[in-house]
């Protein structure tokens, strides 16, 4: 394997960035005429799946000898951006003889983006705090020119603007002392802002909410493109000025401390320790990871953040295979406002930014306790050189209550408990206002789980005293929080026992036959009813049937219940429909949010296969892109006992509410993966009971 890491998902290392960029410059500067680029990503392509697992030894079928390993050339890709001419290319590499080489050099069609930047996101805060226009219009309602803060979003959708611009919405709040929280004082207006001219475009207001006797009277924007500045501005008639209020929710203590009045931290919180004095039960060899019989690799990316692949479990010698990659694929984030320009406001945080560049660098004993084990992740800079996060993915264990229990109640019966452990891998991003902590948590028990946690501050815009706008909380005097959803599109690339996977749909429910029928006597029958899906679909939750699925092997078969062995993909919290309307801005941009579950067959080709679900290049598009979720299943190929994959879609509905601010407790969703008729028995029956020597009595008599 011609590689500088040692395994073949390992990221690039943070030379091996520095050195494709390099090799890409040196293509640019000797093959083309490009004149200025900036570098937009640079990450692993992965190699095809056969490949891998030959590396590794892990067999494609059910007693199956693995394959024989073949030579794998590791490449890597990377976007930029054309700085003079405003277009985008895509380039391969490949490390051959320790060097990278350019292999293809595309130029993206026009209109599609590469992901927006963090140097981006952060020159637009500048260049619209610097802005002698925006400085006039934020000094109209008091704010001075060094307590203008800009946050920059994606577009969203705008017809006026041309999509070979590179543009951001600016999102304007006021930040009257340094760490003052400027989301307690959002300005009423919104700048665009080209990212490659560095310069504002636009200005422009939201409207008041005004209801009318048909209905709320709200803004539609020109279908013209603003020609100049000046001119151009949104108007709206009768709209005053609104000063940002002025009060501060401030979230750090030692601010409260100052802007509260008595306020104290808490004193009755005593310590609470996770302690391990022999240290952790896993195991590192690189990014390849161990504990309680998983095996797995832990890799990272500019996108998705956090990568599980070859995911195998020791099932009394036996390495079993169970899923190939897990991932999060894709999220949207819609606001509910139908007003002016507030339509625009739904990021897909993962393919218009992406979770890894913005994910934080953890803390010690903060974001997670106990004996704590870090990876770092590297993303590339504009200048083509790594920018790298320390502290990037947390893997630690944590205690999780009973993982099984029985007392024989009988006299002289004895019972046994066995506490449950989970080994934890974990990442936190900060998209702007919001945090999303993603945990993926395996058990002694054969189950996996992902779990997203939301937390951060709400997005806010500024309320007329008085106003009522039946899309958002007010949440403080001023301050509408809108109502919103997060969804998420979770990628599942299953091999359980093996890449040949079937998908089977049950629907749980009560009997067909009426209460007194000689079938449904006592009227308490219920039935579990299988269907195997035949054909790549989108699927959805049914009401009145517990619908689940569950990807199982048809080349092996439980020895009891005779079933496929299989693995269960449920909801255990997070269930959601999409509110806005399947056919508007969100809908067309988004169609993994028109099903619960879609399965489609896995198609590798030479820039990676299906990967993202409302497809590669998010930013700015318009319409239904041709390389997302709706349009694979459309070629309705078989995905029985084929290589395939699922996309589950997941998430939230946020109805803020006053409780949610200044900042959000945390809230959470999960899928559980679980074993069904895969193992013998309950595999967790070898796990020791344990009666801890350091749990003692809360309160000591005198």
């Amino acid at each position: 394997m011609s590689q500088s890491a040692g395994h073949p998902l390992d990221p690039l290392t943070p030379d091996e960035i520095l050195n494709a960029c390099a090799a890409v410059r040196l293509h640019i500067a000797t093959q083309t005429k490009v004149k200025a680029i900036k570098f937009i990503t640079c990450y692993l392509l992965p190699p095809p799946k056969k490949a891998v697992l030959a590396f590794l030894g892990i067999p494609l079928a059910p007693g199956a000898k693995p394959e024989s390993p073949v030579p794998i050339i590791r490449k890597a890709e990377v976007d930029i951006v054309d700085l003079v001419n405003g277009c985008s290319y895509n380039v391969i590499l490949s490390l051959q003889d320790d060097r990278w080489k350019v292999d293809i050099f595309d130029l993206l069609e026009e209109g599609l983006q590469p992901q927006i930047s963090v140097e981006e996101l952060v020159n637009c805060d500048m260049v619209v705090r610097d802005d002698p226009r925006v400085q006039q219009v934020a000094k109209d309602v008091g704010v001075n020119p060094e307590e203008i803060c800009c946050e920059g979003w994606s577009i969203g959708y705008d017809e006026r603007f041309s999509t070979s611009q590179r543009i951001q919405q600016g999102l304007l709040f006021a930040r009257f002392s340094r760490h003052d929280n400027l989301y307690a004082h959002p300005m009423d207006f919104i700048v665009i802002f080209d990212s490659n001219e560095q310069k504002v475009l636009h200005i422009e207001y939201a409207p008041h909410y005004k209801s009318t006797p048909n209905g709320p009277q709200l803004s539609v924007p020109s279908t013209k493109p603003p020609t100049s500045l000046e001119g151009n501005q949104l108007e709206i008639s009768g709209r005053e000025r609104i000063p940002p209020p002025r009060t501060s929710f401030d979230f750090l203590p030692d601010l409260m401390a100052t802007t509260q009045k008595d306020f104290k931290p808490r004193d009755d919180v005593k310590p609470l320790h996770i302690v391990q004095p022999e240290g952790v039960s896993f195991k590192l060899n690189g990014a390849q990871l161990e504990w309680q019989n998983w095996k797995m690799h832990v890799g990272f990316n500019h996108r998705e953040g956090i990568a599980l692949s070859t995911i195998t479990y020791n099932d009394h010698g036996e390495i079993r295979p169970v899923l190939y990659r897990l991932s999060l694929a894709e999220m949207v984030v819609p606001y509910a406002p139908p007003e002016h320009p507030h339509p625009r406001k739904f990021a897909f945080d993962s393919g218009e930014y992406g979770m890894g560049v913005m994910a934080n660098e953890l803390s010690l004993g903060c974001d997670c306790l106990g004996q704590i084990h870090y990876l770092p992740g590297a993303f590339v800079k504009h200048d083509g050189t790594p920018h790298v996060i320390k502290n990037c993915i947390c893997i630690h264990e944590e205690d999780a209550g009973v993982l099984w229990k029985h007392t024989d109640f009988r006299p002289g019966g004895r019972s046994q408990t066995v506490r449950r452990r989970r080994l934890v891998v974990s990442m936190v991003c900060t998209l702007a206002n919001y945090e999303y902590i993603f945990n993926y948590m395996f058990y002694q028990d054969g189950s996996i789980e992902m779990e997203i946690r939301l937390t951060g501050i709400l997005q806010v815009y500024i309320s007329a005293n008085g106003e009522k706008n039946p899309y958002g909380t007010v949440v403080a005097p001023n301050i509408n929080a809108h109502y919103h959803q997060h969804i998420f599109s979770v990628r599942v690339d299953p091999m359980v026992d093996g890449l040949l996977n079937s998908v089977v749909e049950t629907d749980i429910m009560p009997s067909p036959y009426p209460t007194g029928s000689d079938q449904n006597f006592g009227g308490n029958a219920f039935l579990a009813q299988d269907t195997v899906l035949k054909t790549e679909s989108g699927r959805d939750h049914e009401a009145g049937k517990e619908r689940r699925w569950r990807i199982v092997n048809p080349a092996r078969q439980h020895y009891s219940t005779g079933k496929d062995v299989g693995y269960t993909l449920g909801v255990k919290a997070g269930a959601i429909q999409l509110m806005a309307q399947t056919d508007g801005w969100v809908g067309r941009r988004a169609p993994f949010t028109h099903k619960a579950m879609w399965v489609c067959r896995d198609v590798e080709d030479a820039k990676g296969g299906r990967m993202w679900p409302a497809g590669k290049y998010v930013a700015q598009t318009r319409d239904t892109p041709p390389d997302s979720i709706s349009k694979w299943v459309e070629g309705g190929q078989s995905i029985e006992n084929e290589d395939i994959l699922v996309y589950l879609t997941v998430g939230v509905t946020h109805i803020p509410r006053p409780e949610d601010w200044p900042v959000m407790p945390v809230e959470q969703l999960s899928i559980m993966f679980r074993p069904v008729s895969f193992f013998a028995v309950n595999p967790s029956m070898d796990v020791p009971g344990v009666q801890d020597p350091h749990s003692v009595p809360a309160f000591i008599p005198n």
